[in-house]
């Protein structure tokens, strides 16, 4: 059950209920790959609430609840950044990893969902708190997609109470490895790590011709995830580790190509490409949030995202209408000051659930 909660003197039973799923689930820790205790914690919360509740074969915590015509599925994920940060109330703030990105949204669509279906019992919701997107490939995500596509799809992302987010860029995940005879210095040829260096500068240098006048959300952005060189007196060894964020409709059979053939001197391995995804304004998501954030005394903003999610798993393969939400502010993401305003996620509750009724 839940430690003490501070600060909750003020709220009806409703919210205090909401808040503790909220903190006992952020109490869990969960990073990637090592989900299984919060997934069976969500899985009690959800049966003790009425929903149907399994866990698949990749260790996604699904709980199903109602058999309307119009199939509503609530993707969030359920694991977290490392990195421990102390559980606590303090002012009507909750901190705790996982409590914005993305423990937060996932607790509100649980929690929106159980309210909904009191509401409508007509409605059919599919609440999957997925595994694995911080850092091995969105496997929930992808276990997820080979379902029929839904009607609808929100994402668990913190968008911020009062806002929805239309979009999020893609990715090419890949590293370049070069090994060979160790050589002096002074003789001709070049290094392993000259090499890897000359794959990155090729690699930059497309990405600016591509880009042109192109920024944030529509270029294309190369990142290092990691660089080193080994050598034992025989062979000589370097690697690159590069991320490259992608906006929609990039050409990633061409850039794929061209690492290719920057890359003859070595291995080149390909971990991960995940499609960049936009919906626009016009998706019958958004008039139902736009109702809801403003009925909550919120002037509804659009935002679209720098990084990944799993709507770039799902959407490219449903093409249903698709957006994310989820209360708490992004830039709090993976950071030592992670918190949730409770406020906050209560609205983005009471918002999300009348959304749900709503469609």
């Amino acid at each position: 059950m839940s430690a003490s909660l501070p600060d909750l003197h003020t709220l009806d039973m409703n919210d205090t209920a909401t808040i503790a799923l909220l903190y006992d689930l952020i109490s869990i820790p969960s990073t990637s790959t090592n989900e299984a205790a919060a997934v069976a914690f969500l899985i009690e919360w959800m049966a003790a609430h009425g929903l149907t509740t399994e866990i698949d074969g990749a260790g996604n915590a699904i709980g199903r609840i109602g058999t309307g015509d119009r199939h509503i599925v609530l993707l969030g994920h359920i694991d977290t950044v490392p990195g421990e940060i102390p559980v606590r109330i303090e002012g009507g703030v909750l901190h705790g990893r996982g409590s914005v990105d993305a423990k937060g949204p996932l607790a509100t669509f649980a929690a929106a969902a159980v309210q909904a279906a009191v509401r409508d019992p007509g409605l059919r919701i599919t609440v999957v708190g997925a595994v694995g997107e911080e850092n091995i490939g969105s496997v929930g995500a992808r276990q997820i997609s080979t379902w029929p596509a839904p009607d609808y799809c929100i994402i668990g992302e913190p968008s911020g109470w009062d806002a929805v987010c239309l979009g999020y860029r893609g990715s090419i995940t890949a590293t370049y490895r070069v090994r060979q005879e160790s050589r002096h210095t002074a003789g001709p040829g070049e290094a392993s790590a000259e090499k890897v260096v000359a794959f990155w500068n090729a690699l930059v240098a497309e990405t600016i011709a591509r880009n042109g006048d192109a920024t944030g959300f529509t270029a294309l952005t190369p990142a290092i995830r990691d660089i080193g060189t080994k050598h034992d007196g025989l062979t000589d060894e370097a690697w690159i580790h590069i991320g490259l964020r992608l906006p929609p409709n990039a050409d990633v059979e061409g850039l794929l190509r061209h690492m290719q053939d920057w890359s003859v001197d070595g291995e080149f391995t390909v971990h991960g490409v995940q499609e960049g995804v936009r919906s626009t304004k016009q998706i019958p998501l958004v008039p139902p949030f736009l109702r809801a954030i403003r009925a909550a005394g919120g002037s509804p903003r659009f935002t679209v995202k720098l990084g990944t999610s799993d709507m770039t798993v799902v959407g490219p393969v449903w093409q249903c209408p698709i957006l994310a939400y989820g209360p708490g502010d992004a830039a709090l993401d993976h950071t030592p000051e992670e918190r949730q305003v409770l406020d906050e996620y209560l609205k983005a509750v009471s918002i999300l659930t009348d959304v749900l009724v709503a469609l």
